[in-house]
């Protein structure tokens, strides 16, 4: 199994493509899928991804997801497996994932595994964007298949490796992308009455909206609003009239991100009126939280040796929409060791194989002790 999941990952790190755009990701999947003896079927509304269903007889179905899509990095490894798509590169463990999934599809095709439940498994495109796990629940795919529960990994190279680690309730953020255009009036920088200065504005900004997180919403609900671009002003002695900010938003509960958005807007229509300038704005929710559940939590440390963690991480991920439509757990796969430690969407991430059959072996006894 080992040889055959590293291959498998090494074969997808070296065609990795973005999202929605997962041509090639796609055949290579169905075709080891059909030497397996399935028969993958497209996801609807989706040109890119497959799903297989097994039908064991059961009324129960649970659900096994993987994302397929990789990211806009140029690969800085140097490896004899490395990306092959210039500027794209499997730098969040997609591949691995997929090889993990592949496994478990094998396994219960060739290793005499008796599943207690029917089992969908799902082959998501465009996690990264725009979110094809939101696109799978719209189309009803998992009522079709009376999907009760949703299962997901991910490699996380902030846990040791080989372990499996998750928390009950938030384990990942909502996140929302901020979006922000200053129009003010440019001047001389010697006359600076005559001008708006978009990059004053700019700072005020900046500066209020820190103020919302440590003065307007309760300390026991963690968030986070970060400017990480400001782009503004054509020459060192004018009066900015424009200024552009981007940045990002985090949280794990959607009723407080409505919150800072509302507060965010509000701090923009005080600049507006007190510098006379025009501010517009834009900060829609991308993910919502990723809220595992419970009483499945629960059912994975029984079954499994499971570390549950003690704090979530302000990361967001797209499994978020299934949750949203049946209990689910995502569950990170430890890859940090003293050779691998480069984090995620980073030009030098990397992982031993060796881990993936953790996540194979627990999607096994999921399978085989859901009641």
């Amino acid at each position: 199994m080992l040889e055959q999941l590293q291959k498998w990952r090494r074969d997808l790190h070296q065609i990795p493509e973005l999202g929605l755009e997962e041509n090639q990701t796609t055949e290579y999947l169905k075709n080891e899928l059909i030497k397996m003896g399935y028969d993958p079927k497209p996801l609807p509304q989706l040109k890119t991804g497959c799903y297989v269903y097994l039908d064991y007889g059961f009324e129960k179905c649970v659900a096994f997801r993987t994302d397929i899509d990789a990211l806009p990095i140029c690969e800085a490894n140097d490896i004899a497996f490395k990306s092959g798509h210039e500027g794209i590169m499997h730098a969040c463990g997609h591949d691995g994932h997929m090889a993990a999934m592949l496994g478990f599809a094998y396994a219960l095709k060739h290793d005499n595994i008796q599943p207690q439940v029917n089992i969908l498994l799902i082959f998501e495109p465009a996690e990264e964007g725009p979110g094809g796990a939101k696109i799978i629940v719209e189309s009803g795919l998992l009522k079709e298949m009376n999907v009760e529960a949703i299962f997901g990994i991910h490699l996380m190279p902030t846990v040791q490796e080989g372990l499996l680690a998750t928390k009950k309730d938030g384990l990942m953020a909502e996140c929302g992308e901020i979006d922000i255009h200053i129009t003010g009036r440019d001047a001389h920088a010697g006359l600076p009455q005559n001008g708006i200065d978009s990059l004053l504005v700019a700072a005020h900004l900046l500066e209020g909206y820190q103020q919302i997180l440590t003065r307007m919403k309760s300390p026991f609900d963690p968030a986070i609003i970060n400017i990480g671009q400001i782009h503004g002003g054509t020459a060192r002695n004018s009066v900015a009239k424009e200024c552009e900010m981007h940045g990002t938003m985090r949280t794990y509960s959607e009723d407080v991100f409505n919150f800072l958005v509302k507060k965010m807007e509000d701090f923009n229509k005080g600049a507006e009126i007190s510098y006379g300038c025009k501010i517009d704005f834009s900060c829609p929710p991308l993910y919502p939280p990723v809220l595992n559940d419970e009483k499945l939590v629960k059912f994975l440390s029984e079954i499994d040796d499971i570390v549950l963690l003690d704090e979530p991480l302000m990361l967001a991920e797209d499994f978020s929409f299934y949750q949203k439509a049946v209990p689910g757990v995502f569950v990170f796969v430890g890859t940090k060791s003293e050779k691998y430690q480069s984090g995620l969407h980073t030009d030098h991430f990397n992982f031993d194989e060796k881990v993936l059959k953790r996540a194979v072996e627990m999607y096994i006894k999921i399978a085989c002790q859901y009641q």
